[in-house]
């Protein structure tokens, strides 16, 4: 379960914080001003979550990459390759 804490309290009571969250797992919201503003999670925890996003990222770049070679499956490497070109000097315009 999340705790909530200030970030007043949190500087008085830093290390037990610290060891709730590294040694017991549990994740604290840091408050400024009543405000949620940080999350403290044990750094298992964090590289879990990065490895989440990067496969979801991963699996978005698959599918893109897949209606790409759909919608390209007709045309040559040229005029792909041309395509390409046309897109790249639009972007320098812009």
């Amino acid at each position: 379960m999340n705790k909530i804490i200030g970030v007043t309290e949190l500087q008085r009571n830093f290390r037990r914080v610290f060891d709730e969250v590294a040694h017991d797992g549990v994740p604290y919201i840091l408050t400024r001003d009543s405000r949620p503003e940080v999350v403290m999670i044990p750094y298992e925890e964090f590289v879990r979550l990065q490895q989440v996003r990067e496969a979801q990222i991963l699996a978005r770049l698959d599918r893109l990459l897949a209606k790409m070679q759909e919608r390209n499956a007709g045309l040559s490497d040229e005029e792909v390759e041309e395509d390409l070109r046309a897109a790249r000097k639009e972007l320098q315009r812009s």
